[in-house]
Order: structure tokens, then sequence, then C-alpha cells
């Protein structure tokens, strides 16, 4: 579909700001590699070969019976019996000798009636954001080989949480900024565009509703409901929508008896089309303004919570936990180095991209 010509300039603007275009780039990478993060970081391969038939362990449940084993719990694929079995075709000698089966097999020395050799496609990052490291020595163990950012106290790979963190920051930013928004602006735009007893009611509500301490009553809904991803989304949205409406509503109070608007309702259109297609793409330029302030708001309440124990699950992959742990073994100085050089970098890619965004929206701003 073709951009309209208003549309076209606001994307020329946005490409000769080199800062914004490029944290564009460079955040679209990072973004949609994060998005493929099972296929990054897993314990489980991606693709199993086994007696002539493939399986995909990543998308589903496979027993360890399905591979010859013994037992109807999920197969652990880095058991050494496990990949004994789908390397062999299910050969009864892994029980026996698993690692030296192995072994054979890779060498090209085994021999064996019925032998049919199986393989497993592996993701580059052999943990997920959960899975142990067999790793000797005290956790958190530093960087080597084998974890690149080494792991936390549990002997969880740190690359690993970071790339499944980054994920879902992100999405759990988009989520609540972009619901907490769209009841910001409806509620802004209605407000200024009626004005009157209307907006003198609304204002008071949000006077009381922005006083709530959000951190309380979150506290006391986790306590209750238990902690999950929803919940805390419903709740940072429930509390977040009050950010854009006194912008919002400053422009159509002071659009509203603008000689267009008047124009408009003398020709009869009605008020939701004065509102969502003339007045609001003037009231965008402010609105967009504070967006950098809300994206990294809404990041920053997240690690946040998840810092002081209030957030995410504990199981969940999250950025403010391992800021947590960087500050509770200050002798492992890469969790420290790994949670700063994240945020830092999140967040000046999504401030830039919005710097540029809200510049391409205003029409004073050119670009040489």
């Amino acid at each position: 579909m073709a951009l309209s010509p208003l549309n076209q300039r606001r994307w020329r603007n946005f490409r000769r700001n080199g800062r914004a275009y490029w944290s564009l780039l460079i955040f679209s990478v990072l973004f949609g590699v994060s998005l493929f993060a099972e296929f990054i970081a897993n314990d489980k391969p991606i693709l199993v070969k086994y007696r002539g038939e493939f399986y995909t362990p990543v998308f589903n449940f496979y027993a360890e019976t399905e591979f010859g084993g013994d037992f109807q719990t999920e197969a652990i694929y880095r058991d050494p019996e496990v990949m004994c079995l789908i390397d062999s075709g299910g050969l009864d000698q892994c029980f026996d000798d698993p690692e030296g089966i192995i072994d054979e097999i890779k060498a090209g020395t085994f021999e064996a009636d019925g032998f049919e050799r199986g393989w497993a496609i592996w993701p580059l990052i052999p943990y997920s954001f959960n899975t142990s490291v067999d790793r000797p020595g005290a956790a958190p163990l530093p960087p080597n080989g084998q974890n690149l950012l080494g792991t936390d106290d549990t002997k969880r790979d740190v690359l690993a949480r970071v790339i499944y963190g980054f994920r879902l920051s992100i999405l759990f930013t988009l989520i609540v900024t972009g619901a907490a928004s769209l009841i910001g602006i409806f509620a802004g735009a209605i407000q200024g565009f009626f004005g009157g007893w209307l907006d003198l009611i609304f204002q008071r509500v949000i006077e009381i509703w922005s006083a709530t301490p959000s951190l309380y009553v979150i506290i006391i809904m986790f306590a209750i409901l238990g902690r999950s991803f929803w919940l805390l989304v419903a709740l940072m949205i429930l509390f977040g929508w009050t950010g854009l409406v006194g912008v919002v509503r400053a422009e159509f109070l002071r659009a509203r008896n603008l000689e267009y608007v008047r124009a408009a309702r003398a020709l009869g259109v009605g008020n939701m089309t004065i509102m969502f297609r003339h007045m609001l793409p003037n009231a965008m330029v402010a609105t967009l303004t504070f967006m950098p302030f809300i994206v990294t708001g809404t990041i920053g309440g997240l690690a946040s919570l998840d810092f002081l124990g209030f957030g995410l699950p504990s199981s969940a992959p999250s950025l403010g936990e391992l800021t947590l742990q960087a500050k509770q073994n200050l002798q492992a100085p890469w969790l420290a180095f790994t949670a700063f050089f994240t945020f830092a970098i999140m967040l000046s890619l999504l401030v830039f991209i919005f710097e540029g965004v809200r510049d391409a929206f205003d029409p004073r701003k050119t670009f040489s």
C-alpha cells in the first residue's frame, strides 16, 4: 500500500534523522532475534530424526518412551542416555554405557545389528533461561567458552536469560504502553473536546486515581491472586493510562475553538470524526513528546518491581531479577555489567527512535 504524501514526508524526515533511523534498524534486529529465542537458546533440540521420523521438541512434548527410554515424563535431551538412544536409533546398549556408545558413533567405529543412526539439530546456545548449567564450581560462575556471560547464582546461563528477558521486557512495554496510551488519548480527547462539567468531574476522578499508591495495590493483588504476567500487565495499564490525559486534553482544549473545527461543525460533521480525524493528528506532536518517558518508565517500572521481588514470577527471565543478583553478588561483576549494558542499550535505542518519530510528526521540523 502506497503511503500518502503526508506520511511520505514524515518517513523522509525520520530517515534524515540518522540517529533515530540507525537506532530503529539496530533495535529491529535485536528484537527480531529475541522473538526466536527458543531457536537460539534452548535445552531442547530444534529438530530430531529418530528411526526415520522427524520430531520438533521445541514445539511439542515428547516422552522419553518415544525414543526407546523407560519414563513417560518429557525426555531430557541433554541426558547421555537420551542422546545415545537418539543417535543409535534406540539400541539397548545405551542403558549400559551411553557415553561410550556416543563416542563410538562419532568416531564411526560403532557396529550393531539394526543400527540406524539418528541426529539432532541444537540451538546455538544449549541452555534455556531456566536451565541449570553443568559446570563445576560455586555459582555464580564467570564467563567462559561454555557460558559467554557467565551464570547467575543458581547456575543459569546469563546470556540465555538476557535474550529471553529482553523479549519479555519489550513485549510487556509494547502491550502496556499501547493499551494505556489508547485509553489515555481517548479520555483526554473527550475531556478537552466537550469541556464543562464533564471535564471538571473527569479531572477530579483522575486526581484521586493518580494519588492511589499503585505499588501497594500491585503487592496486595499479587498476594491474593498470585504473580503472573497478564495480571501485572492489567495492573500497569490500570494505573498508567493517566500519563497522556493531561497533554491530550490541553491540545483539544486549545484546538476546539479554532476555525477548522467550527467549519466542520457548521457542515454537520460528527463529533467523533472531528475529534479523531481532524483534531487528533494536530495533537500527536505533543503526545509523542511524552512517549519516550512512558516507554522508559514502563520498562523501569517492571525492572523495579522485579528488583523488589513484587514483579513477575521468580521463574520468569527477568532483567530486574538479574539486577538484584548483581547487587547480591558483588564478587561477580559480570552480572552488574550485563544488567547495566542491557538496560542502557535498550533504553537508549527506544528513546532515540521515539525522538525521531516525534520530530517526523512535527511539521516545523526539517533535516538537511
